[in-house]
């Protein structure tokens, strides 16, 4: 099939987001969806990552077609009251992320290099800060285009040493079961998948491809980023499910309890070999790193956006920013908290915050007024509100069972 030199140009966006879902958050919520709960869970992964395609397409059309970042046009649109709680619950947000972003640096620090926990964490603090003030969205993409495929790679081989069930996997990916036992987990699973502030940030980094030009432009632009966003996602829908099926052929398959990724890491050695422990923690670290660049950015353009100031990283307040937001999640590394059971819980907070994410991308992508010709029509808003109204269920049924009730 042919394919043009300028939407192989234009390819990146996507995987900006991408390597924001095969974070250190996605790697605690697959390892114990895949070592509890065998390959019962994959179906998790698959349906998540359609909703992504469909929510990340939806925040980058309205970038293309306003000019204009999510963040920046709830601010417009929505009133005061309401500005402050979609913009407050999304640095709720953006922070969790950043902790598991930290912490997944850090983890992959200490398995390859032996450094103390809260060394790696403040080393992976100012690479993200350095590169995220230095760096362009181009040269961005680049380095996070490599990370993502030596990760997948890393993958790959560890596919490869462990001899999954394919059977299983097959079904576990698109049977969904889900009980009192693995709601917690299916829940976490959602949430590194569907992670809030990706869709914030899609708005933003598409900004880098959008110049002013006619309707028809805009109709390129937007199928180059259907494209774009397919293929992205697609190979994080692969990471993915290969850290769920790898945790259940070597973990679940053996009987072994996995309360966290130090242990994730030195089991697998002796069930699978020290290759596969070498690549465990080179994919680690490169996730950690790599997602922590995309949260950071996330999380000071939409402080930038709501608080009216230029979402621009040459600014002393965009700088500014980028420092203090990352206080809370060293400080929560910092205070010996068990790490896995933080990557865990952040990944159900991200989940629980998400409707109020998706609701205002619905009414804004549905305004013929802002958007023109390129609204959401019925269906795709119908699907969009389906979907946040799975992820609502979900949440209530977590919150239910940890009030004690049952299903």
């Amino acid at each position: 099939m042919f394919v043009s030199r300028d939407f192989l140009r234009y390819l990146g966006p996507g995987f900006i987001v991408t390597v924001g879902f095969i974070d250190p958050g996605n790697w605690a919520t697959n390892v114990a969806g895949g070592s509890e709960f065998g390959y019962a869970l994959l179906w998790v992964i698959t349906l998540a990552t359609l909703m992504l395609i469909l929510f990340q397409g939806m925040s980058a059309r309205l970038g293309i077609v306003t000019g204009h970042s999510l963040a920046y046009n709830v601010k417009r649109r929505f009133a005061r009251p309401w500005v402050g709680v979609f913009g407050g619950s999304v640095v709720v947000a953006c922070i969790a992320t950043d902790v598991a972003e930290l912490l997944g640096g850090a983890l992959g620090f200490r398995l390859l290099f032996g450094m103390p926990l809260m060394a790696g964490a403040v080393i992976t603090m100012v690479l993200k800060i350095g590169l995220v003030i230095t760096g362009r969205y181009r040269h961005l993409e680049r380095v996070v285009v490599i990370f993502i495929a030596i990760i997948a790679a890393c993958y790959l081989v560890e596919l490869a040493l462990v001899k999954p069930d394919w059977a299983l996997a097959a079904r576990g990916a698109f049977v969904p079961h889900v009980d009192k036992a693995s709601i917690a987990v299916a829940i976490g699973m959602l949430g590194a998948v569907l992670m809030p502030h990706n869709i914030y940030l899609h708005s933003n980094v598409i900004l880098s491809r959008v110049e002013p030009g006619d309707e028809e432009s805009r109709r390129r632009l937007i199928s180059y980023e259907k494209g774009d966003t397919a293929i992205a996602m697609g190979l994080g829908w692969m990471v993915n499910c290969a850290m769920v099926v790898v945790a259940a052929a070597v973990f679940f398959r053996h009987g072994v309890s996995v309360a966290s990724l130090d242990q994730a890491s030195s089991t697998l050695e002796p069930l699978a070999g020290s290759l596969a422990r070498l690549l465990f923690g080179i994919g680690l670290l490169l996730a950690g790193l790599g997602s922590s660049f995309t949260s950071a950015m996330a999380e000071v353009n939409v402080l930038t956006a709501y608080l009216g100031r230029p979402e621009d990283p040459r600014t002393k307040f965009y700088r500014i920013g980028l420092f203090v937001l990352a206080l809370p999640a060293l400080a929560i590394v910092a205070s010996g908290v068990d790490s896995y059971k933080i990557l865990i819980f952040s990944q159900v907070a991200l989940s629980i915050q998400l409707p109020l994410t998706i609701a205002p991308l619905i009414v804004l992508t549905s305004d013929r007024r802002l958007m023109g010709e390129f609204a959401s029509r019925t269906t795709e808003r119908v699907l969009a509100i389906a979907a946040g109204l799975v992820v609502t269920a979900m949440n209530v049924l977590f919150l239910y069972n940890l009030a004690g009730g049952s299903f």
